[in-house]
């Protein structure tokens, strides 16, 4: 595996998830995707979950991750994989044989640890620029599927025990010195609902809890907030210590989720942010216009704070861009791009126009700057 360097004393770190790849929106996606990285230029990549459609035939399931690990293989990008709870819900490869193939591109540095129960839990050392120390490091987790009573999964206790230790080792490693990181995985941890306000009924741009459905929660003005809130945070039922552990160990920045797709916010609590990032896919519709991919920045010389922002589809692409793609005689891409920024309108003018008008009906906002 290849290692991973502070490049000219940044770090770029491009999240993608739930993308759901499937016959209908792979190659618009994919498409997408791939102008993402041109234009981004990620040092890596991290892909959190639901990332294809795993069918009954199994060559089928690997055409699709071929098309998405082309684009990264290709442009020589490392790629950091993990699952979510539709990667092995049905379909003829299991989450083992899933990774194993993700790990059969020459791009991927996914991990996966045998004495853990799961195969996409590992950490991912970012070293120095000039390769001497370990100097940030990028913690993945696989938050599982579903629990015996079919609840959504959550990262399981030996698993939690396993980034303790792994926490303890890289600061020894590392001299005594705390090596900061961001931490991935696909369901955000149950712990984000104590950031946000609690109401006992449903308000404008208020969500029910997943599992109490009398309980309804929004923004809370009095925390830290970013980015914009727009249906209930999905996390796991059970709470094992996972985010508890990680506020003790003091080395996580923030921990970022996918699983709902048009939620695209964090929230601070206890030093650290619990966020999640949009889905990364395109279905040819209006809706679907509005997802995206997150950016994160960090800088080598102060690796304990970092900068992060949203890019959606609908803004990728200028009139003049468009221009350019047909000159190419890329009419593939010129379909896909002029179908994402057209579509784009409506939905950009929906979007904003809810945000006004709950600013003036409630007082609240519903949006936070990054």
């Amino acid at each position: 595996m290849a290692e991973l360097k502070f490049k000219n004393g940044k770090l770029k770190i491009m999240h993608i998830t739930d993308t759901h790849l499937d016959d209908d929106n792979i190659d618009m996606s994919v498409w997408l995707i791939n102008e993402a990285c041109k234009k981004e230029c990620p040092d890596i990549a991290v892909i959190t979950g639901d990332n294809v459609d795993n069918e009954d035939d199994s060559n089928k399931t690997k055409n699709h991750i071929d098309k998405l690990m082309n684009v990264f293989e290709v442009l020589n990008i490392p790629v950091a994989i993990t699952f979510g709870n539709h990667d092995s819900e049905r379909g003829s490869m299991t989450r083992e044989e899933l990774m194993e193939y993700y790990n059969s591109f020459s791009c991927s540095v996914s991990r996966a640890y045998k004495n853990l129960p799961d195969c996409a839990t590992y950490n991912v050392p970012v070293l120095s620029s000039n390769g001497t120390k370990i100097k940030f490091n990028l913690w993945v987790f696989d938050s599982n599927d579903y629990d015996d009573e079919g609840h959504y999964g959550c990262v399981l206790p030996p698993q939690v025990e396993w980034y303790k230790e792994k926490s303890d080792e890289i600061t020894k490693e590392n001299g005594g010195e705390k090596v900061y990181s961001l931490a991935f995985q696909h369901m955000i941890v149950e712990d984000v609902y104590r950031a946000l306000k609690k109401v006992n009924k449903r308000k404008l741009y208020s969500f029910a809890h997943m599992y109490n459905k009398n309980d309804f929660y929004m923004f809370d003005p009095t925390f830290k907030n970013f980015g914009t809130l727009n249906e209930t945070p999905c996390s796991g039922f059970h709470n094992y210590g996972q985010f508890e552990a990680m506020v003790q160990k003091g080395d996580v920045l923030g921990i970022f989720s996918g699983h709902d797709h048009t939620n695209a916010f964090a929230v601070r609590l206890d030093g650290i942010d619990i966020g999640n990032s949009l889905s990364t896919r395109y279905n040819d519709d209006r809706f679907s216009s509005q997802y995206g991919y997150r950016i994160f920045e960090v800088n080598e010389n102060d690796t304990s704070k970092y900068t992060s922002r949203v890019e959606r589809w609908y803004k990728m692409f200028s009139f003049k861009d468009l221009k350019e793609i047909k000159t190419k005689g890329d009419d593939f891409g010129y379909k896909t791009a002029k179908s994402v920024t057209l579509k784009g309108i409506p939905q950009r003018f929906m979007t904003k126009t809810g945000r006004i008008f709950c600013h003036i009906i409630t007082g609240r906002k519903n949006t936070y700057n990054h």
